[in-house]
C-alpha cells in the first residue's frame, strides 16, 4: 500500500473513533474512488502516490464544481458542505501555484515557443506541452489554459 494511501486509512479511522462525520465521510469516497481506479481495466493494480495524488485532485475538483452548481441552484448548505469537503480533501495535494507564479512559468513557455516558431493564438499547443510538465499537481488545467489563452492573446 501506498504512503498516502496508507495515510488516507489512518485518517479516516483517526476521523471514525472522533466522530467526525464530515472528515470521514469525505475519506470514505475518496478511498472509494481510489480503489475504483485500482480496479479499472483488465487487470487490478496498485497506484502510485502520484496516481493517488491525481485521483484527490479530481475528487476536490468535483466537489469545486458541486459547490458551484449548489450555490448557483440556491442550495447554500449542500454547497458549503461541497466547499468543506473539497478544503478537506485540498490539504493532501501539493500546494497549489499563485497567479503570480503561474504567470511567471507561462511567460517564459511563451518565450520558448516563440524561439521555437510558434505564434499567436495557434501557439497554444505548444506552450501547453511545455507548461504542463512545469506545475503538473500545482495547478489546475483549466486555470493554466485560462494563463496561457491570456497570455497569447497579448
Amino acid at each position: 500500500m501506498t504512503t498516502l494511501k496508507a495515510k488516507l486509512k489512518d485518517d479516516l479511522n483517526a476521523a471514525i473513533r472522533e466522530r467526525d462525520e464530515l472528515r470521514s465521510s469525505t475519506l470514505r469516497l475518496t478511498i472509494t474512488a481510489i480503489t475504483k481506479e485500482e480496479v479499472a481495466g483488465t487487470t487490478k493494480r496498485e497506484l502510485s502516490d502520484d496516481e493517488v495524488l491525481k485521483v484527490i485532485a479530481k475528487e476536490a475538483k468535483k466537489r469545486r464544481e458541486a459547490a458551484d452548481a449548489f450555490a448557483k441552484g440556491g442550495r447554500p448548505e449542500s454547497a458549503e458542505r461541497e466547499k468543506a469537503e473539497g478544503v478537506l480533501l485540498d490539504a493532501y495535494l501539493p500546494k497549489q501555484l499563485s497567479d503570480e507564479e503561474l504567470d511567471g512559468i507561462v511567460v517564459a513557455a511563451v518565450e520558448e515557443a516563440k524561439a521555437g516558431g510558434a505564434e499567436g493564438p495557434r501557439a497554444m499547443g505548444a506552450v501547453m506541452k511545455i507548461v504542463n510538465p512545469k506545475v503538473a499537481g500545482q495547478a489546475e488545467g483549466g486555470r493554466v489554459a485560462a494563463a496561457v489563452k491570456r497570455l497569447l492573446a497579448g
